[in-house]
């Protein structure tokens, strides 16, 4: 044949152009979305050849020949979290405008997946080691990785910071209960009650300067799952003296308290406030609404910086950039005196 393809062998752009009568450019642009002034009555004679000649992308020669991969990926930690749902939707709608996909790293072991298999862009939350995190990040600097980190302390080094300064926000939620409630609980993750400071001690602090005691019986640390919290709730609110109120230190976890309220029949808000921190999706559709923490507009705000830092060159890393998200107070149904 004339340009040297095989029966049967994979179709090229090559393949699909001459099969639609356009040039390769035009199948290019067709097929990555780019508004080339290309007609629609083009664009789809193009669509009709790939179905045709069943094409699919080549997506390692397109690395070699772009430095593209057309790939974000994004390392979440726990995926039954709404935070991290919310994330991920978020990321994957302003991926498919972008034209590029989206991976979900379900482990949050990033460092040995991009060792693997590079991305345009990675999503990463740091763990408590931050002296490690520290060098697997500027390792993969080195390399001309580009990274987009989630983290609260952290300074951009040659990768971008998103900066969501919770335990400020944090505050903002207790003394919100502080102005009806004198009986608070807490319902933190293990990982969370370990970490100093932390929205931990923002409740201790928080309480302190209120003029009361912490009772320690009324801080219900879970592991982290859904389950979990739903089961330590469940004891906070099953004692005797139980709480009038609780802060939880994720919306999840909060959600999980409420759950747990309408299985032992405690009215939400009436008999317990609750609050939440995150201010996540989930929280407006629980019965009742969860008041909440958080920055407004937070997951498509972090979506535009995940997927723009895709779209830059290849090998653009720069200095890096410090992005940072300010928190308000969302009060809804469940802390209603």
């Amino acid at each position: 044949m004339a340009d040297g393809s095989r029966p049967n062998a994979r179709p090229t752009l090559k393949t699909v152009a001459r099969e639609a009568g356009v040039s390769t450019t035009t199948v290019s642009f067709v097929l990555s979305g780019r508004d080339a002034g290309i007609s629609e009555a083009t664009a789809q004679r193009v669509h009709e050849a790939v179905k045709r000649l069943g094409y699919y992308p080549n997506s390692s020669a397109r690395a070699v020949r772009t430095g593209r991969t057309g790939l974000v990926m994004l390392s979440l930690n726990m995926l039954s979290d709404p935070w991290s749902l919310a994330l991920a939707d978020a990321v994957n709608s302003a991926a498919k405008k972008a034209g590029i996909t989206s991976m979900i790293l379900a482990d949050g072991d990033w460092f040995s997946a991009l060792e693997l298999q590079s991305a345009d862009v990675a999503y990463v939350g740091l763990g408590p080691d931050l002296d490690d995190d520290a060098r697997k990040l500027a390792t993969m600097v080195e390399r001309g990785q580009k990274i987009v980190v989630f983290d609260e302390v952290v300074e951009p080094k040659g990768f971008d910071v998103i900066r969501s300064n919770s335990l400020p926000g944090c505050r903002i939620a207790i003394e919100h209960l502080l102005e009806h409630h004198t009986e608070i609980a807490c319902l933190t993750s293990r990982v969370n009650a370990r970490n100093n400071p932390s929205r931990l001690t923002v409740y201790r602090d928080a309480m302190a300067d209120a003029g009361l005691s912490v009772r320690e019986d009324r801080i219900g640390v879970y592991e982290e799952t859904q389950a979990e919290a739903y089961a330590v709730a469940l004891d906070l609110l099953s004692s005797p003296d139980r709480p009038t109120a609780i802060y939880a230190t994720t919306d999840f976890a909060a959600i999980a308290a409420i759950n747990a309220a309408h299985r032992l029949g405690i009215r939400v808000p009436a008999d317990v406030a609750v609050i939440g921190v995150g201010n996540t999706p989930d929280a407006g559709l629980t019965e009742p609404s969860l008041s909440t923490v958080g920055p407004v507009d937070q997951f498509a705000r972090i979506a535009d910086i995940i997927v723009q830092r895709a779209l830059d060159g290849p090998g653009e890393v720069g200095e890096g950039t410090l992005h940072e998200l300010d928190w308000t107070l969302i009060a809804r149904e469940s802390s209603r005196s």
